[in-house]
C-alpha cells in the first residue's frame, strides 16, 4: 500500500514538474521575444545606416555639382572676353528656372523671380529632409524632422525648418491625420508628383 507520505510527495513532485514546465514555456517565449527585438534593433540600425549613407551621397552630389558649376563658370568667363552681358543673361536664366511651382501657377513670370531656397545651407536642408521623408512614406511631424536634423546641426530650429518647407509646396506637403485631441500635422515628400505639375 502507498502511504499518505508517499502520496503527498508524489503530489508535490507533480506540482513541481508542472511549475518547471510553465517556467520552461515562459523562458522559451522570452527567448523568442528577445530574438524578435534583436532583429528589430538590427533593422533599425540598418535603416539608420542607409539613411546616413543617403545623406552622405547627397552631400557629395551637391559638392560635385558646385564644383562643376564653378569650373563651367570659369571656363565661360575665359571664353568670353567681353562676357559681362552673357554672364548676366546666364544668371537670369538660372534664376528663372529655380522658381517655386506656386509662383509659376500665379501668373506670368517676372524678369527676376525670387528663389524659394535662399542659401546653400537651405539647399542642403531641403536635400536632407527630402531623403528623410522619402524613407517615411506616411510623413513625419515637424518635431520628428527637427530632432533628426539637430543630430547633424544643433543650431537648427523648428520655425526655420517649417518656413522652408512651406516655401516649397511642390516638394513638401503638410497633411492632418487623426481626429479630435489626437489631430497631428505631418509633413510628407511629394516631389515626384510635384515635378509633373511644374
Amino acid at each position: 500500500m502507498i502511504s499518505e507520505e508517499d502520496n503527498t510527495r508524489s503530489q508535490q513532485l507533480s506540482f513541481l514538474q508542472q511549475a518547471l514546465q510553465g517556467m520552461q514555456k515562459q523562458l522559451l517565449k522570452m527567448r523568442e521575444e528577445l530574438k524578435e527585438r534583436e532583429s528589430e534593433l538590427e533593422k533599425s540600425v540598418e535603416d539608420k545606416q542607409q539613411l546616413n549613407n543617403q545623406v552622405l551621397n547627397l552631400k557629395e552630389g551637391l559638392l560635385n555639382l558646385q564644383n562643376t558649376d564653378i569650373v563651367q563658370l570659369e571656363k565661360s568667363q575665359q571664353d568670353d572676353r567681353g562676357g559681362e552681358d552673357n554672364a548676366n543673361q546666364t544668371s537670369e536664366a538660372t534664376v528663372s528656372t529655380v522658381v517655386s511651382c506656386s509662383q509659376e501657377k500665379e501668373g506670368p513670370q517676372e524678369k527676376n523671380p525670387l528663389s524659394p531656397v535662399n542659401s546653400e545651407r537651405e539647399a542642403l536642408l531641403v536635400g536632407i529632409i527630402a531623403t528623410f521623408l522619402h524613407v517615411h512614406p506616411f510623413g513625419a511631424s515637424i518635431e520628428y524632422i527637427c530632432s533628426y536634423l539637430q543630430r547633424l546641426d544643433t543650431k537648427i530650429n523648428t520655425s526655420e525648418v517649417e518656413a522652408l518647407l512651406s516655401r516649397l509646396p511642390c516638394t513638401f506637403r503638410q497633411e492632418l491625420s487623426g481626429v479630435g485631441a489626437s489631430l497631428e500635422k505631418r509633413w510628407s515628400f511629394c516631389g515626384f508628383q510635384g515635378i509633373k505639375s511644374t
